[in-house]
This record gives structure tokens, sequence and C-alpha cells, in this order.
């Protein structure tokens, strides 16, 4: 546009030229063409003087817009009153923006290379801290292929070569409990601690690994999107928890087999004592039936108490069945309701019962163990004479819901020492009883994939704790 404007102004100016040399060079006809060159030259002045000042002003836009943009440019006050001329002075803004923008690019360079320096110090000490780590750490991306591997891992997996890039299943063929975590937490970005795992070496050997699978950057819609898998060798440490079970098995066995050849002393003693009776012949027919009475039931004591222990040896496998807690401690308590009146002891039961699946005639006779052992633990001077049922659902560390009873007395409690011995068949410190109860309702738990435990509670009073996986 602005070149089409000068054309057309410079065809005005030499058409207003040309129309003054025509009437300067034709004095005849000045008279004649006089109108039409006065029209011509009106016209031309129209146009061409207000074209010649629009002109410049298009010409100069830019040049102004230039200088508008310079005057608010950040520059120093110094270069701006160096001149008073306007290409000066944006030459000089121009220098100075280009000066400026020269330094900061400078300083991110310099910063540039500062990050990048300190990255590269990062990795290098985390790769420094992966490879000096006693224990084994593998991490995996969301695809499940292994990005790092240290030394140690590979040692504890028998790994060889190169493994990064490799799918975990092929990498962890040799540990199928961890590979099974590994892809469970890749799934759902379930968190294991603690977890133990055998690793199958060359020549039939096992290693026992304790594991903590954890997801990395868990997925918002489940899953993750990688794991780190942290191994330790807990192969002596599991031996030696075996050896010192196995210890420990063998002194329950031998109290367990005292206490047995105790029960059976006293018997056999009150048997022989009772046979001996029956021998003399002065006896009258009343004292010989009595006798004979207190032998059978002698005997059938000790039917039962041998009964006890094949029961406690022999378990069999729990039919499994949904059970409601409330309801069975329900039963238990209308079965127990005559020695609750007879000891003058009050029983409570409240807190939140879940269901469970369970062989109810097994978790019956545990409950019932339990109850009827608080009742029987508090003495007859006692004032207090109560006994809480509470119930009650927990989710432990790694995410499991347990069904939780607890049954506490306000009874004198357990001696300290006693607490880890109360559960061995045969031990008991009642006046009256074989001492299989506690042992028979920890055999139940156990089977059910839960635990029994006991405590002192700080009311005073002993605390047993059954827990049932839901």
């Amino acid at each position: 546009m602005q070149l089409a404007l000068a054309l057309l102004v410079g065809l005005l100016l030499l058409a207003n030229l040309f129309t003054l040399t025509l009437v300067a060079l034709s004095p005849a006809t000045r008279a004649e063409r006089a109108p039409v060159l006065y029209t011509v030259f009106v016209l031309t002045l129209v146009i061409s003087v207000p074209s010649i000042l629009l002109l410049p002003r298009w010409l100069l836009r830019p040049y102004r817009q230039l200088v508008d943009e310079a005057e608010r440019a950040p520059v120093e006050a110094a270069a701006r009153g160096r001149t008073r001329d306007e290409s000066e002075f944006v030459l000089e803004t121009f220098q100075e923006v280009v000066a400026q923008l020269r330094a900061k690019q400078r300083e991110l360079e310099r910063l540039g290379a500062r990050a990048a320096q300190r990255a590269a110090t990062a990795e290098q000490f985390s790769e420094r801290v992966v490879a000096s780590l006693p224990s084994g750490l593998v991490a995996f991306d969301s695809d499940g292929r292994a990005t790092v591997v240290n030394a140690p891992a590979r040692a504890l997996l028998g790994l060889e070569g190169r493994v990064e890039g490799e799918d975990f299943k092929r990498l962890l063929a040799r540990a199928p409990g961890l590979a099974g975590m590994v892809g469970r937490c890749l799934q759902t970005g379930e968190l294991y601690r603690r977890e133990e795992a055998s690793v199958a070496l060359d020549g039939g050997r096992a290693r026992r690994l304790g594991v903590t699978v954890a997801p990395v950057n868990p997925a918002p819609a489940g899953g993750s999107r990688g794991v780190l898998c942290m191994l330790t060798d807990i192969t002596e440490v599991a031996e030696l928890r075996e050896a010192v079970a196995r210890k420990r098995n063998l002194e329950s066995l031998g109290e367990m087999s005292a206490g047995l050849a105790h029960e059976f002393k006293n018997a056999l003693a009150t048997l022989h004592g009772y046979a001996q009776l029956l021998q003399n012949a002065s006896l009258t027919g009343d004292a010989r039936a009595s006798s004979t009475a207190a032998l059978l039931q002698e005997v059938r004591g000790l039917s039962e108490m041998v009964n006890s222990f094949l029961n406690f040896a022999r378990p069999k496998t729990p039919d499994l069945d949904d059970v409601n807690l409330r309801e069975l401690l329900d039963t238990c308590a209308a079965d127990l309701a005559a020695l609750f009146k007879e000891r003058s002891v009050a029983l409570a039961i409240g807190g939140e019962f879940a269901e469970v699946r369970a062989d109810e005639r097994m978790l019956r006779q545990a409950l019932l163990n339990l109850m009827r052992n608080a009742a029987e633990a508090i003495p007859d001077e006692a004032a207090e004479r109560r006994v809480l049922v509470t119930g009650s659902v927990e989710r432990d560390a790694a995410g499991h819901n347990w069904a939780r009873v607890e049954v506490e007395d306000t009874g004198a409690g357990v001696a300290e020492e006693d607490l880890h011995r109360i559960f061995i068949p045969f031990f008991t410190t009642k006046s009256k009883g074989h001492g299989v109860g506690l042992a028979l309702a920890h055999r139940v738990a156990t089977d059910h994939g839960g635990t029994l435990s006991a405590a002192n509670s700080p009311n005073g009073g002993a605390v047993f704790t059954l827990r049932l996986p839901l």
C-alpha cells in the first residue's frame, strides 16, 4: 500500500509538471484549455497534498512503533540521555537490549552447566549408594522390566550377565513368591513389608530372603508406575529361629510330658488306693459301692484327660463355614450361665463382631475355654467379679483385616514368668483341671490362620486376645 501510494503521488506530481509545461509552452491555446487545465491542476493538488502529508506517516509508522518500544525498553537511564537523536536512541536501545540478552544467555548457560553438574553428581552419588548397599535392590518400571539391579541382588537371586530390561517373571523365575508379590504390586499398588520368600539355587539349595516390595509413584486409578524391591539374606536368621523354635518345642514337650506323667501318676495312685480298699474284705456294701463309684469317676477323669491330649496332638482339619461371632458368643454365654451364676461373676459382651470363615464347633470350644478360664481366674475374695468380652475389626500394616475378640477378667492376672508357658498342654496353676483348655484354644486359633495371645491388663486381671483373619 505504501509503494502504491508513493507511485500515485509521483504520477500526480509528474502530471502537474506536464500540465504546467503545456500551459507555459502553448500561449495560443491558453484561453481554450484554461478551464480544463485549471480543473486538472486543482484535482492534482487536492489529491497530491494529502497524499504527500500521509506518505511520511505511512512510511514512518514502523519507525515510530520502534521508537515507542525503545522508550518502554528496560535499559539504563544513562543510555537514554546520551543523545536526543531518535535514530541513535533506537540504535543504542537495541544495542543495550542485545547486550542484556547476551548477559542473560551467559547466565542461563552458567546455570545450565551448574544444574547439569549437580545432576551428574546426584546421579553418581545415587549409583554409589545403590552399589554400596549391603542389601539387594531391584527396581522395575511400569511394564515390569528391570531398571536397576545392584550386585548384592544379583548374588542373592543368582543372576548373571546383563539383566536390565528383563521382565520380572523371567528375572525372578527362581523366586516365584517374590515374583507374585511384584506382579500384585504392579497391578494394585499393594505394599509388602517384612515378607519372606525362598530362592532356589543351584544344587537344590534354598535361600531365605526378607523382602519389602513397595510401589514407586502409585497410579491414581490403582496399580503403580514402578516397583522397588529390597532383599536381605535371612537364611541364617531363619535357621536360628527354627532351631530356637525346635528347642522351645522340646522344652514344651518336656513340660507337657512331665505334666502328663504327673497326672497319670496321681490318677494311678488314686486307682491303686481304691483297688487296695476294695480288696479289704471287711468293707460293707455301701462302702464298697462308694469306693467303686469313686474309682470309676477317677477312670473317667483319666479317660477325659487322654481324650483332651489326643484332641490336641491329633487335630482335625477345620470344616470352614460362615460363623457370626456375636451369635456364637451368645451361645457360649448361655452354656456357661450356670458357672457364672455359681461363681457370682457378671458377663458383659459388647463391641463390633464380624462374620468369619471358621469351624463353628472348634471355635465354640476355644471361646468356651477362654470364657470359663476367665471366670475361674477370679478368686473368691475378689470384690469386683466381672468378665468383659469385647469385639472389634482391625487392619494391619499389610492391609489385612482381622476380627479381634478380647476376653478380660478382674482376677489377679498371670505371673510374668508363666505368660509364655500357659499355652503348653498340662501346664496349669489351678488346683483343678488338666491344663489342656488354653492349649486347645491356641491350636484352634493357629489352625484358622489366627493368633491367641495373653497379657496382663493395666487395671489388673488377664486379657486373652483372639485374632481371626477376615
